[in-house]
């Protein structure tokens, strides 16, 4: 009975969505210069080599039986550190991402003018609050947050990543506002830090407990302010696409990026959200096109999906 309740509110969610992003009433453009830059100034690095594609196991995975004190995984912090100084090369690893940033920042955009009673057709529609991009790497998310005036703060356990987003952040007045801090969200928890709103965009795949790392994500979000968390569907389509074709035959991706049994369904993840005093919102679907070569906001969460959720007032 839980189950196909859990089932409705999500068909609910993602409707929700879709009727307001294929709704031109509710399609907000986003002009260029506040999406993600192009600047580049390193080569990709030479990669080390990795095991074959390993097999889909289906089941719970074990690492996330076990209670530990952090939510950081040592083996995913070494993968990213490797390719560390890609980040703002967009033809580079994290392509993908830059390819969908716009998207990411459409349903952003829309949901928190929308939380926060904002204007989305202003030119900083964020001004006045406090951002936190938690495992922001290279700063791909924190800068079009701050050119759309919000005050953000970044944070990657990375040091690598940290020192690239600085750079990068430093070649543009407003975006050489950002604070960059080379840490955990668990850190920011012990030192009492509040945000008004929270992201942790295609991290939680990364994570080695996603249940204490959205407990650090809740309680760094002030009462009825918004937390955004977008991941990868663990289904055999997400399989085949994310890891088979995009690491293994496209190459979007470094061979070993993604771990399957890492991954939550929608489902999982609005159950540890609502267990951290997250309440989900909407839920929307990243969908590619390949002959465009441009994502988009769909209903289908199959794959690639992002959730907006509200902090329940304690």
């Amino acid at each position: 009975m839980a189950s196909k309740l859990l089932l409705s509110q999500l068909r609910t969610l993602t409707n929700l969505t879709y009727r307001r992003f294929i709704n031109p009433e509710f399609i907000c453009p986003l002009r260029p210069e506040l999406l993600i830059g192009s600047r580049t100034y390193s080569d990709a690095p030479h990669l080390p080599p990795v095991d074959p594609v390993p097999s889909p196991i289906i089941g719970d995975n074990p690492l996330r039986k076990t209670k530990i004190s952090s939510s950081l995984n040592q083996a995913e912090l070494a993968k990213f550190s490797a390719i560390s100084e890609t980040w703002w090369d967009a033809e580079g690893p994290f392509k993908p991402l830059h390819a969908m940033n716009p998207t990411r920042l459409a349903f952003i955009r829309s949901t928190l003018c929308r939380h926060f009673g904002k204007d989305p057709y202003c030119a900083k529609p964020f001004e006045g609050l406090k951002f936190l991009d938690v495992g922001c790497g290279g700063g791909i998310l924190s800068e079009p947050l701050a050119r759309m005036g919000a005050t953000v703060t970044g944070v990657d356990a990375v040091d690598k990543n940290i020192k690239i987003a600085r750079l990068h952040a430093d070649l543009d007045p407003v975006t050489s506002s950002i604070d960059y801090l080379c840490t955990t969200a668990e850190k920011l928890v012990e030192e009492k830090r509040k945000f008004d709103a929270v992201f942790a965009l295609e991290v939680i795949e990364h994570v080695a407990d996603p249940a204490e790392f959205c407990k650090s994500l809740s309680a760094l979000t002030v009462s009825n302010g918004a937390t955004v968390v977008s991941t990868i569907n663990r289904s055999i389509r997400a399989y085949a696409t994310a890891i088979v074709a995009a690491e293994y035959i496209l190459h979007w991706l470094p061979k070993g990026t993604h771990d399957w049994s890492s991954f939550l369904t929608p489902e999982e993840l609005v159950l540890i959200l609502q267990r951290a005093s997250i309440s989900v919102q909407e839920i929307a679907g990243f969908v590619y096109n390949p002959l465009t070569g441009k994502w988009f906001l769909s209903d289908d969460i199959g794959v690639n999906f992002i959730a907006y959720g509200a902090k329940i007032d304690e």
